[in-house]
């Protein structure tokens, strides 16, 4: 027997097991593992306890950021600064609706950014946003498809973009000169859904949309929402102009610092263990994901079907491989949520690298497509909690007819950033 026929041999007992265990049960989680340790057993591993120890430790960086940027944002929250922050740009800008949509889209951007989890930006301030979308006129199925789309981008956005983290650490590429190649496109993106989604309605209804949001204590301010954003900004600062000299503390305790700077700075008493306790069950979708997709990676590299994956992309037409990205990527999300990017971009990667392609940007231009698929079935964890936060009940096939435009553009803009990333390679300088 070959080592190709083994390699897919293995990976077609893998794929066949993920469909049956999908069939049995609704986890994304639970079939990677199934599907790892099938393909262990095919493989003549056994059941591989120190690779699947490895595997499932794999990401554990990755989930300490998320983590610590969790916890400061539901601080910041619990503390009333995000709703103070929502109410004061509504009551300045309310009569400007092209700049008041500008700032409603950053305000969906960052959480997602920080945290690098759509579900996060849902959580900590799609509602809210919701709510001064509908009183602006904006029907419940364009605010669902805005806040979704908005969303995505802002866990695609710098400095936490989790596909492109992955993906980069697949094929040991430092996580670095990302930061403009995922920034520029995000925030075109961004502005560009909003625009169309939201620019018809009626003259903002600020009465009703400051009894409707959250009302913050009296002694919040502008100084202490922006201080736990100063000290986290602060520290990579600092670390960049003098990174010979600072000790490496690392985006965790950036982000525990930030998070302590809030605690202090609320006006109110803040609950911190429930937060704490709040912020891992609201994670925990997201922390399982990750265990379970690295030890899904681990047990493909021992067994080589990760091998036959990256020879296989390779050998591929170019063309045919730039001519499917905006198929492959969204449901390659949609079946394996963050996994499809230490899955299906790392061969990607090693793919554009051959052919001479800029891969931080090819990376990049990937990973704005990549949460597309968080509203496709199966999964969909990401479209249908949208629906829910935002108060939709019609049709879900209706919301995601209404994502189409944005979507397009988007699919249109990752693959034109792949195409061209020789030609954008100067957006990693920046």
């Amino acid at each position: 027997m070959t080592m190709f026929t083994y390699a897919g041999m293995v990976l077609g007992v893998m794929v066949a097991v993920y469909i049956l265990a999908r069939v049995f049960t609704r986890s994304t989680e639970l079939c990677m593992v199934a599907a790892a340790l099938a393909g262990a057993l095919a493989g003549g591993f056994g059941i591989p306890a120190r690779q699947i120890a490895e595997g499932a430790i794999t990401y554990l960086d990755i989930n300490l950021i998320f983590i610590t940027a969790t916890l400061f944002m539901n601080i910041l929250k619990d503390s009333g600064g995000i709703a103070f922050a929502v109410r004061r740009i509504l009551i300045r800008f309310h009569r400007w609706r092209a700049l008041l949509l500008v700032l409603l889209a950053l305000l969906l951007l960052i959480p997602g950014a920080l945290t690098g989890a759509g579900s996060v930006t849902v959580l900590i301030t799609g509602g809210m946003v919701a709510t001064v979308l509908h009183t602006m006129g904006i029907s419940k199925l364009r605010t669902a498809a805005i806040v979704f789309i908005i969303a995505g981008l802002s866990a695609a956005a710098p400095p936490v973009s989790l596909w492109a983290m992955l993906a980069a650490a697949g094929v040991n590429m430092p996580y670095v000169g990302f930061f403009m190649p995922l920034l520029l496109p995000c925030l075109a993106a961004a502005l560009l859904t909003i625009f169309i989604l939201g620019w018809k309605g009626s003259r903002t209804d600020l009465e009703q949309a400051l009894r409707d949001l959250p009302q913050p204590p009296a002694a919040m301010s502008w100084l202490r929402v922006a201080l736990p954003f100063a000290v986290f900004l602060l520290l990579i600062f600092v670390g960049r102009q003098w990174p010979h000299s600072t000790p490496v503390i690392g985006l965790p305790l950036m982000f525990l610092c930030a998070a302590l700077a809030a605690y202090l700075l609320s006006p109110t008493p803040i609950a911190f263990f429930r937060i704490s306790r709040d912020t891992i069950d609201q994670l925990l979708p997201l922390i399982a994901t990750l265990t379970s997709v690295g030890i899904l990676v681990q047990i493909m590299t021992i067994t080589g079907a990760r091998g036959l994956l990256a020879v296989t992309a390779v050998t591929l037409p170019v063309a045919v491989v730039f001519a499917t990205l905006f198929l492959v990527l969204p449901v390659s999300e949609a079946v394996l949520m963050y996994g499809a990017a230490p899955v299906i971009g790392v061969p990607l990667v090693l793919l554009f690298n051959t052919i001479g392609l800029n891969p931080i940007v090819a990376l990049a231009g990937m990973s704005v497509i990549w949460p597309l698929g968080d509203a496709l079935p199966p999964t969909a964890i990401i479209g249908r909690l949208t629906v829910a936060a935002v108060g939709y009940e019609d049709s879900y096939a209706r919301f995601l007819r209404c994502c189409a435009v944005p979507s397009i553009i988007i699919m249109v803009m990752g693959t034109l950033m792949v195409v061209f990333s020789r030609q954008l390679s100067f957006l990693t300088g920046l």
